[in-house]
């Protein structure tokens, strides 16, 4: 396994793990209609277009995994949250892997990459969010160090409402 930045050639494959990830982890999660739409040539473009206009300390980060190429992506930077110091606060706003490379080792050595980079660009503090209902991904969250700070939003972004918790770990 290997962890390297994001080119913009990679955009296609970030938008494919992006498109089955959510599938898989959040099948009764949310909306199936939602989940079955998912494009990921559109969720490529997307990225592409994320790709071609990211400026540092923001960064994607993709795993590849031999012959296989690009099998997960995890992006980073200055946390975007009202009650954040975004000089002395990271975020990992995505961390996502093909559900075929879940439970393999992928996730914990893509989150290591993901919060040694944001520590190397000077947060001393990192947060994610994810929704409140997804017991896997908490678990995974826990077991590599994260803890929840007590914060709670509701995303209705989508069209519908999700309930998100936000975890929190130093970064010293």
């Amino acid at each position: 396994m290997q962890v390297r930045p994001a080119q913009v050639s990679d955009a296609e494959a970030v938008g494919l793990v992006n498109a089955q990830a959510w599938r898989g982890a959040y099948a009764g999660l949310m909306p199936q209609d939602y989940l079955d739409a998912l494009d990921p040539a559109e969720r490529g473009r997307a990225w592409r277009r994320r790709l071609e206009s990211i400026q540092p300390p923001t960064s994607v980060l993709v795993l590849e995994r031999g012959t296989e190429g690009v099998v997960g992506f995890a992006s980073l930077g200055p946390a975007r949250d009202p009650d954040a110091d975004p000089s002395a606060t990271g975020e990992v706003m995505a961390i996502y892997l093909l559900p075929e490379h879940w439970r393999g080792g992928g996730g914990r050595v893509l989150m290591a990459e993901a919060v040694r980079r944001l520590s190397d660009a000077g947060f001393r503090e990192a947060t994610l969010w994810v929704l409140e209902t997804n017991d896997r991904a908490r678990r995974f969250y826990e077991a590599v160090g994260w803890s929840l700070d007590g914060q709670r939003r509701v995303d209705e972004s989508y069209g519908f409402a999700l309930a998100e918790v936000r975890y929190r770990r130093s970064l010293d």
